[in-house]
């Protein structure tokens, strides 16, 4: 068992989860609670959340890595972190089951709960995805990423034509929406660079494929601007497969099928495939004893308290927002009338569940519904390109790429890591994107393991053991003359 008598008996307010709505949640309630005699507990297997929609950049190489990160133990100072992953929750009893990064499962009693676990790539069951995919969802798969797609363009430079060397230079991100379409467009851009400072590869080697297995791309936007954003990335020599789908990636081939007649649609290698196909609900909401909907989503009221099935009673103690949560949305949203899984929600619903908890719990002020209209959508396609839609106003190329770094700018929580992000764009201006590729990520340890492995004595030259035969011979007689003089005497 873990030192849980290390952990604090004060009336606890539980998260699940550390991502925008653990963040924000805790560290708009830290110091409140504590006045109150009350502790808030954070509850993550990571030490930092991650500003996802910068994930495309850093694949890209125009943010740093760490810069799109925010420490819980910088921000959450009166806050309890716990290091590991909350794997149950008996609301019934207001306990939950906490599996730490090192230890044994325990138990940890709390007097609220703030259900905000967040949400997980989605996949299939693809032969091969699992060991030749990579996914955009977390700070090291976009470090990973960059890495990877800068080494593939380098080894490619040292191989002769043929489909090694194709499969090399061909990358492909399954997944049109606004992560796939960041993601494809950003590396694309870091691509072309260092592709250009490489004089053994040429610039009409290099394959980009984007696959969607619907009609059009981007539904967060209008048809005209998805329509437009295809034409872009065209013209950019993106190949732009709509109607698709991953059928197979195995030994390095992709095998793609056509949705509309269910035809192969053709094979080909490629040793770079990143997953964007979308996000689904944390899993482990199915071990809570929560209402979950079909979307598997917590079902939630408009004033993010957790409810049952048809939202008319709600649950005591327990909350929720984010990718995790169902929450309505009076002014559009999901076909199911539900919002939307973005930052843009998750971050709005956050600050108002903090002061509804602390309304409901301590008498200051009122529990209030959510309710917040969509201002627009915006995006970057690398460097002065990108497209937009702001209240209404439809926004493309430099504009739009402006729009699109001043809102995400604004939006990054704490105003270090605003002032670092921001600094970088700045000095990108003068020394444009870093195409510097990290070496042996996958295995940091490689060089000190050889360094300290004893290396075999190398064997005698044949030349060198004639040599040494004829000394042999001289000293054996040498021997043998003193023996027979020591005999003689």
């Amino acid at each position: 068992m873990p030192n849980t008598h290390q952990l604090s008996d004060r009336p606890r307010i539980l998260v699940v989860g550390g991502g925008y709505v653990g963040l924000y949640v805790a560290k708009k309630l830290q110091k409140k609670v504590k006045a109150h005699g009350g502790i808030v507990t954070v509850v993550d297997p990571l030490p930092y959340m991650t500003y996802q929609p910068f994930l495309p950049e850093v694949a890209g190489g125009q943010i740093e890595p760490r810069h799109a990160i925010v420490s819980h133990r910088t921000h959450l100072g009166d806050a309890e972190l716990v290091t590991g992953r909350v794997t149950a929750v008996d609301h019934d009893n207001r306990k939950a089951v906490v599996v730490p990064t090192e230890g044994e499962p325990f138990e940890l009693e709390y007097q609220d709960v703030v259900m905000a676990a967040g949400a997980v790539t989605r996949t299939f069951p693809i032969p091969g995805l699992a060991e030749s995919g990579i996914g955009l969802k977390t700070i090291e798969e976009a470090v990973a990423l960059r890495n990877q797609v800068l080494e593939r363009v380098e080894t490619a430079s040292m191989l002769p034509a043929g489909p090694e060397r194709e499969s090399a230079l061909t990358f492909v991100v399954v997944g049109g929406g606004f992560a796939g379409i960041e993601a494809i467009t950003e590396i694309e851009d870091m691509v072309r660079k260092a592709v250009s400072k490489n004089d053994r590869v040429e610039q009409d080697e290099i394959r980009f494929k984007l696959v969607e297995a619907m009609g059009r791309i981007m539904p967060e936007v209008t048809a005209e601007q998805a329509e437009w954003v295809v034409d872009h990335m065209r013209s950019r020599g993106i190949e732009v497969l709509l109607n698709t789908s991953l059928a197979k990636a195995e030994n390095g081939k992709l095998e793609l099928t056509d949705m509309t007649d269910k035809s192969s649609a053709g094979t080909f290698g490629a040793d770079t495939l990143i997953w964007t196909a979308g996000v689904m609900a944390n899993p482990m909401v199915r071990s809570t004893d929560f209402v979950v909907e079909q979307r598997g989503r917590l079902v939630t009221g408009q004033d993010l308290r957790l409810t049952n099935e048809d939202r008319t009673e709600v649950i005591e103690g327990a909350w929720a927002a984010g990718d995790i949560s169902a929450v309505p949305d009076v002014t559009g949203g999901l076909p199911d009338g539900t919002c939307v899984p973005n930052a843009q929600h998750a971050v709005r619903q956050a600050k108002l569940l903090a002061n509804n908890i602390y309304a409901h719990r301590y008498g200051v002020g009122r529990i209030k519904k959510y309710v917040h209209k969509n201002l627009g959508a915006v995006a970057g396609f690398g460097s002065w390109k990108g497209v937009a839609k702001v209240m209404g106003i439809k926004l493309k190329g430099a504009p739009a790429w402006i729009a699109h770094r001043g809102y995400h700018g604004l939006a990054m929580p704490t105003f270090e890591r605003k002032f670092r992000v921001v600094g970088g764009w700045f000095l990108s201006l003068f020394f444009n994107r870093d195409t510097t590729q990290i070496s042996d990520l996958q295995d940091p340890r490689g060089a000190f393991v050889e360094a300290a492995t004893p290396k075999p004595k190398p064997e005698a030259k044949k030349d060198d053991a004639k040599a040494e035969a004829p000394k042999a011979e001289a000293k054996s007689s040498t021997a043998e003359a003193a023996d027979k003089a020591e005999v003689a005497a």
